[in-house]
């Protein structure tokens, strides 16, 4: 809702602060005291034209300020503006600042959240926020392209119709792949020569994962061979002694410790385990001489297997460089997506045949779910537009026609219903508008197009209050609604006004002191004069007696009788309220 109002050198305005109720406000005035100026300034915040004509004499710019606390519903209405403009304050999620100075000079700005932005995405967000009837272009009623959704929250027809959107979704995914496969086959087809040789160079290569290692081992063996040999017997000799050669070998030696030992031991028991040490030493000393006799003897050079071994290692490197691969396991994930890939493209015609049959057979689909939404959409239709004319009754507008027309186009690529074929979208096949004809005789036009002033607010009303739950608008702002009607139909439209706040903020101007009685917060503004110039004031009543000095007032009977009528008209308004519970 809109909590705050904050203007500066607006017109008549010098400066103004106003805080909202979250009920029904009401502003209140005598005539030409500027309550329709607030609209304006509210339309100005929302993304209207700016004309520098509305910076006050004397001053170099106008500003308008906006304090809007959003409720889950509007947060998300407004989220995706926000998300993609990266207006997001994350401080305060729930607050919403919008900021409008227009300069004498130079270009006005506006700002959201405190961040700079294009007067179009005011227009967006408040399109959102706001329904303004006045000479606003806010208002969504007149909108065709929402008429739509109105008539499916309605009807209760959104999950209907979200399960339709998924389908059109598929369909739209399934066109672009035939586009693409159609498109793109000459280019597919150099793709599939190109594939087709790199498999065969990978499959020639008959690679193992595990192989590289094994033959960078054995290429380190065969190159190192006469080494490893001369090592290996050194080693043994060391071990084994030579027979020429003094001192004895160290296998000897050791054999030698443990017979000491042995002797030791038998004297000694205690040393025993010493002696079983240095006997298990020489017996493993003994082995290991034997193990690397037979390795040395065992190691050979063989030049013609080191060259196969390089030219296989050679291979494997510049395969893994061609395709950019870090080993032999990643050379065939690559061939593996090669071949699903080329497999694809083979079947490319087969693919084309299948999703050509399930784009058909989506179209089907789409066409019975389309033509059962608009059965489902046509009785909601006549439900409202029964309910709309019963509500214009009660304005005084007893002799106007409401309807919902619905229409269809036929489309040779359209959705199958029957032997026909019709144009769709994500919602169905139905083109959705409100018609109205205000005036005996006169045919039904669309209802952007019929009327005007105080009459389209009227109309406004009687579709809000028939729309109350499905319109998801959270602001309603009404300036003339009360224009060419009387106090006894002034009672009803504001107990109307009164009744849409269960699901909106409602803000309105009025001269009439029966509608005025209906308000939860009454504000009252005044031209006030001083030596030089007149400015614009704006304050809220506070307690009964001012509130029926007000109504008084507007009664134009200040007097004792005039304060008594207003109370009389107060207290019938707090019956009515009392009676009636917020939808």
């Amino acid at each position: 809702m809109l909590e705050e109002l904050r203007i500066q050198n607006f017109a008549v305005i010098e400066r103004l602060e106003l805080q909202f109720g979250a009920g029904f406000n009401v502003i209140t005035g005598e005539t030409g005291a500027g309550k329709s100026i607030l609209i304006d300034a509210v339309e100005l915040l929302l993304g209207a034209r700016a004309d520098t004509a509305v910076v006050r004499a004397g001053s170099e710019r106008s500003r308008i300020e906006g304090l809007i606390k959003l409720d889950p519903r509007a947060r998300l209405a407004v989220l995706p503006v926000l998300e993609r403009e990266d207006l997001l304050d994350a401080d305060d999620p729930d607050y919403l600042t919008i900021m409008r100075e227009i300069r004498l000079r130079g270009r006005s700005t506006a700002r959201i959240n405190g961040i700079a932005v294009r007067s179009e995405i005011l227009s967006e967000v408040g399109r959102e926020l706001f329904d303004i009837h006045g000479q606003s272009q806010h208002l969504s009623l007149f909108r065709p392209r929402r008429h739509i959704d109105l008539l499916d929250r309605f009807a209760d027809l959104l999950d209907a119709r979200a399960g339709l959107a998924r389908m059109v979704g598929e369909l739209t995914s399934v066109h672009a792949e035939i586009r693409r496969l159609r498109d793109d086959d000459d280019a597919m087809r150099r793709r599939a020569d190109l594939l087709r040789h790199e498999l065969e160079e990978i499959n020639a290569a008959e690679l193992d994962p595990a192989e590289e290692d094994q033959l960078a081992a054995e290429r380190n063996r065969l190159a190192n061979s006469e080494q490893l040999a001369t090592l290996a017997a050194e080693a043994a000799r060391l071990l084994n002694g030579d027979d020429s050669a003094q001192p004895a070998s160290a296998v000897d030696g050791l054999m030698s410790v443990a017979s000491a030992l042995a002797k030791l031991a038998q004297i000694d028991p205690a040393t025993a385990d010493d002696y079983a040490l240095a006997e298990g030493m020489a017996q493993q000393a003994q082995e290991l001489a034997l193990t690397l006799s037979r390795y040395a003897s065992d190691v050979e050079f063989d030049p013609f297997r080191l060259d196969e071994l390089e030219e296989r290692l050679e291979l494997i490197a510049s395969l893994k460089r061609r395709f950019r691969a870090d080993s032999i396991a990643a050379l065939l994930a690559y061939a593996e997506r090669a071949t699903t890939e080329l497999a694809g493209i083979d079947d490319s015609d087969q693919r084309l045949g299948e999703l050509g049959e399930r784009a058909d057979e989506l179209l089907r689909q789409i066409g019975d779910i389309s033509a059962r939404l608009s059965r489902a959409r046509t009785e909601a239709g006549q439900a409202l537009s029964q309910q709309v004319v019963r509500e214009l009754g009660d304005l005084r507008m007893e002799r106007t026609r409401f309807e919902v027309l619905l229409q269809q186009a036929e489309h040779p690529a359209g959705c199958f219903v029957g032997e026909r074929r019709y144009k769709f979208d994500a919602k169905g096949m139905d083109d959705v508008e409100f018609m109205l004809s205000a005036n005996p005789g006169e045919p039904l036009r669309p209802l952007a197009k019929v009327a005007s002033g105080g009459e389209a607010a009227r109309i406004m009303l009687a579709l809000k209050r028939v729309l109350t739950a499905a319109d998801q608008t959270p602001i309603l702002i009404f300036d003339e609604v009360d224009q060419g009607i009387g106090g006894r139909i002034g009672a009803v439209v504001g107990e109307k006004l009164w009744s849409l706040t269960g699901e909106h903020q409602v803000l309105c101007v009025t001269h009439l002191p029966q509608l005025a009685s209906f308000a939860d917060a009454h504000f009252q503004v005044q031209k006030a004069l001083d030596v030089e110039r007149a400015a614009t004031q704006a304050r809220a009543l506070e307690g009964e007696q001012e509130r029926v000095a007000e109504l008084a007032a507007m009664l134009g009977a200040p007097g004792a009788s005039g304060m008594q009528s207003a109370r009389e008209i107060l207290a019938a308004a707090r019956a009515v309220k009392g009676r009636l519970r917020r939808p």
